[in-house]
């Protein structure tokens, strides 16, 4: 078990402050700057994408435009990520994979509607809304499919709303990942210009900023367990 997990609020803020110390002040700001724009309130689910290099340039565009959780489904593809593409972005967010059911799909945005997100499905074949249209009053999943057959039929029957991109060339679609970067500056642009309320919680931010600093410090965990042992606190896991 991680030695950060099951901490109380106040202990994961002097863990911050703890390793702070090992950063620059410069990066930790630019921790702070980044994590007031990150949100929940619009999440990705990718469906069995199986092509690394639109997979990692997904993850780039949702950590570009402040996208904090990615859902990844593996039905039949596991999803592989192109260090050469991602750039270093997965490491930013937070990927949950759905890999250990029958149906993975259905696991995975019954999960999200659990959540209290509606499920909107991007396909070039139903007209419901558009980047411009869609209301972001509730929380959104956009649900994406494979390159080649789109979504699966559980998907599109499990789907509240779908959404295009409207286009007035011969070509019917366009590629996952420039679909997705679309979407993504669109929504989230609409989104921080609204009054709804899309930012994360103090909670949430802290969750994270913790998460940044542990991948960002080399041997984190042996300087998260003596600091546990300073604050006398009982190591998780620990006989």
């Amino acid at each position: 078990m991680s030695p950060v997990n099951n901490l109380t609020a106040t202990t994961t803020q002097e863990l911050i402050q703890y390793l702070r110390v090992c950063v620059t002040d410069d990066r930790f700001r630019k921790f702070q700057a980044a994590i007031s724009l990150r949100t929940r309130h619009i999440t990705l689910a990718l469906e069995d994408i199986f092509q690394p290099h639109n997979a990692s340039a997904v993850l780039r565009s949702c950590e570009c435009f402040g996208i904090q959780d990615v859902h990844i489904i593996e039905n039949r593809n596991k999803y592989e990520v192109n260090p050469d593409v991602a750039l270093g972005s997965s490491k930013w967010l937070n990927l949950i994979r759905y890999n250990g059911a029958e149906d993975n799909t259905r696991t995975c945005l019954n999960n999200l509607r659990q959540q209290g997100y509606r499920l909107v499905a991007t396909t070039p074949h139903k007209d419901d809304f558009t980047p411009e249209t869609l209301p972001l009053n509730q929380k959104t999943a956009l649900i994406f499919g494979t390159e080649l057959a789109g979504l699966s039929p559980v998907a599109l029957e499990m789907a509240d709303d779908f959404i295009k991109i409207p286009m007035v060339g011969f070509t019917e679609s366009l590629n996952i990942s420039v679909s997705a970067a679309i979407f993504i500056h669109a929504l989230t642009g609409r989104l921080r210009s609204s009054a709804i309320p899309w930012q994360l919680t103090a909670g949430e931010q802290d969750e994270i900023m913790l998460a940044w600093l542990t991948n960002s410090i080399r041997k984190s965990d042996l300087i998260i367990r003596n600091f546990i042992s300073k604050s006398q606190m009982p190591v998780p896991g620990a006989e």
